[in-house]
Parts: structure tokens; sequence; C-alpha cells
């Protein structure tokens, strides 16, 4: 039902995407933000001298690398060190924009305030307190979509870890078939970290939350409660395949990813930072 909707994407913008609405309570308290928690260190271009390196540098150095040049960071309230670190994006040599989120209920409500500025631009969509390697994978991504007209192009990287992480389930041609949510026991062996997708799966995204939002409304509750669990990108994803959604993958069978949401991985990203410069 979505391939008469499916346009090629060449020479499209293509707009970086940023959720940053977490609390991060699994390492608080922390100083600052997670997003801009120092981690490693960059070089100075003029000197050669070296300068922190905070947790979403490394994101948008490889959305950069792809040719993004734009993108927008979606902020909740209180997280305005994040805007005053990265300002305009100069430092990263991308554009940056800030939106503030509406609904607190994950990250496809966090990301749909981008909605309006999106819309008709292919998205790159990246978590900021990942680190992954190789540092071209969004370059990879893009390639891929342009290839394939896909709707959504994942990155999927090996886990030891998917309790953790959205596992997925591919086919013989790289087609992404199903999405497992932080299962207990799975046979699966990559979970995604990163996308590129196109107006398709955008506009798909933005009815998804709209019909959840909607449906509490027309309930009459009194606010908007949460739903019965967080909703998961991955959610919504699986429930675009079911609708005609198409999903393709590029597995990145030599990288690898550390997600800096527990004491642990955090301590682990410090230690091992090198590896994802």
């Amino acid at each position: 039902m979505m391939a008469g909707r499916r346009r090629k994407t060449e020479g499209q913008e293509v707009i970086g995407l940023i959720p940053a609405g977490g609390s991060a309570t699994r390492i608080s308290p922390l100083p600052c933000s997670k997003e801009v928690f120092p981690v490693g260190f960059r070089k100075v271009a003029k000197d050669g001298s070296v300068r922190p390196k905070v947790a979403c540098h490394y994101l948008l150095e490889s959305m950069h690398l792809a040719g993004v040049r734009k993108a927008y960071i979606v902020l909740r309230q209180g997280k305005w060190d994040i805007p005053g670190y990265l300002g305009d994006g100069g430092l990263v040599s991308v554009d940056l924009a800030y939106l503030m989120m509406d609904l607190p209920f994950g990250v496809p409500f966090t990301i749909d305030q981008a909605f309006p500025f999106v819309r008709d631009a292919l998205v790159a969509f990246g978590f900021p307190d990942i680190l992954f390697r190789p540092r071209d994978a969004f370059l990879r991504l893009i390639a891929r979509q342009r290839a394939t007209n896909a709707d959504v192009i994942l990155g999927v990287f090996c886990t030891d870890s998917p309790q953790k992480a959205d596992m997925v389930k591919l086919d013989g041609k790289g087609r992404v078939v199903r999405i497992d949510i932080k299962p207990r026991k799975t046979h699966l062996r990559y979970a995604w970290i990163m996308a590129v997708w196109t107006p398709v799966f955008t506009e798909f995204l933005h009815e998804y939350v709209s019909v959840i939002h909607n449906r509490k409304v027309r309930k009459g509750v009194r606010g908007i409660r949460p739903p019965e669990r967080q909703l998961f990108i991955g959610d919504v994803v699986q429930a675009g395949i079911s609708k005609g959604v198409r999903v393709d993958a590029v597995a990145f069978t030599k990288g690898s990813f550390l997600d800096l949401g527990t004491p642990e991985d955090l301590m682990k990203a410090i230690r091992t930072c090198d590896q994802f410069t």
C-alpha cells in the first residue's frame, strides 16, 4: 500500500533528527545533561591542541560526514545546557535548531515535534547518547536508501545485551521482517541504533502517534496520561512493516556501539572512547 507513495530521493535534503528529551535517571545525578557529558577528547585543527569531546559530538560528526548540514534537536524543559554548549552548531559543522518536546511518552512523540520541519526531507535519525563505529555509518545508510528506495534503512549491530535493545530479524536480502523490543530471550543477533527514513515513514509516524493521542482525548481523559508502557521507535517501525512500509538494514558486522545509559557503560565509554573517534 505504500509503494505508490514512494519517490526517488536522489538530491533530496538530508536533515538530522536527534531526541534529547530523556531524564537519564539510571545515571543520575549528573552535573550536566547526558548528551553533553564529556567522553574523550578532540583535536583543535588550528593548533593541534585537545579539548573535551561530549557524547553527542560523535553522532553529529557521523551525520556531518554523511552530508547532513542541518539538524533538529528536540529537548525537554531544563536541558538548556545542550544549546548552551552546542549553540548554532558551528562547533560540529552542522546548523542546529532546537525544538521543545510536548508529550513525554517516548521517543516517537518527542521527535514528532519536528514533523512540520522534516516532513519533506530524508531524515537521518540517531541517539545522542550512543557511541558507534564505523564513523561513516550514516553515509552507508544513505547510500543504501538511494540504491533501494526503501522507506526506512536501519543501521544494525551485533549485541550481547538484547534485553537492552530493539532486536531485528532480517531476511536473506537484508530486509527487516520483525522487530522485538528488549526481549528477555532471543536468538536474534542484531540491534538497530540508527536510521535513515523518507517522508513516507515521517508521515506514518506522525499519523501513528496522533491516533494514540486522539484516542485518549476521545475517551474524555482529563489531561493526557502516558500509555501503559513507553512507546519506542521500534514499535512504530514494526507497525509500519505490518502496513507495507519497506524497511531494509545495513548490518555493520565489524562495527560496535556503546549506549551510555548505565554507570557501567558510561565508565566503559570513558575508558574506550578512542575506538569511536
